[in-house]
């Protein structure tokens, strides 16, 4: 049957928007009896999905103390995001030559959707997904299949900063004029001006969700 998931799945598919949602912060243990019961479900459906999460880097697992999400340090934010920087820019170089019209057509598409996402204030896990969507449409072209896996990665551990910076931070219009901007450089073929606007567009990023990380850790 198309589509169908196994409980498991259900639970890593649940439990993973729960995390970056925020309802479970960086450090939080996660405990399987708890999570059993949550989803009315045994404890092995629920190892499996930690499992799965431990795999995309949102949970880790501690020697005779169970499970718990990740805590990212700014030493690793900056890490991840120079290795966005990294992998984004190659494929973006290698992408922009094959880009057609009916791919500059859907990244127009979500980019016009995500902005009415922003603009009428939806889930901010729509807006994450809108910018991931949007990113992998001008990647598409690449024909770098273990790049985008590596990126995806990446954007998967990086995600609930990113919801972070989007809920917190005042520059929303900022990151959609980058974004148009972005798609008109790839629509020109200026390769080296879309790959110096992506590495901003990263780092700036990066440099917003790190003040807001250092702030609250004032404010604590």
């Amino acid at each position: 049957m198309a589509g169908f998931k196994t409980r498991a799945q259900q639970v890593a598919d649940d439990l993973r928007e729960r995390i970056l949602g925020g309802e479970f912060k960086g450090g939080d243990q996660l405990r399987q009896d708890a999570l059993a019961s949550d989803y009315k479900v045994s404890r092995i459906p629920v190892r499996e999905a930690l499992l799965t999460l431990e795999a995309e880097g949102l949970v880790e697992f501690h020697a005779h103390r169970g499970a718990f999400t990740t805590e990212l340090s700014v030493d690793t934010i900056r890490e991840l995001f120079d290795l966005r920087v990294l992998l984004e820019g190659y494929v973006l170089r290698h992408a922009i030559p094959g880009l057609t019209p009916v791919h500059l057509a859907n990244a127009e598409r979500i980019l016009r959707e995500y902005d009415a996402a922003l603009e009428a204030g939806r889930s901010i896990g729509h807006w994450s997904d809108y910018n991931s969507a949007f990113h992998h449409a001008l990647y598409a072209p690449a024909g770098l299949p273990e790049s985008m896996a590596m990126i995806a990665h990446l954007n998967t551990r990086a995600d609930r900063y990113i919801r972070m910076q989007l809920l917190y931070s005042r520059e929303i219009e900022k990151a959609e004029r980058e974004h148009h901007e972005l798609l008109e450089l790839a629509r020109q073929g200026n390769i080296d001006g879309a790959c110096r606007l992506l590495e901003q567009h990263i780092l700036e990023a990066c440099d917003s969700i790190v003040s807001i990380l250092e702030k609250n850790v004032q404010n604590a």
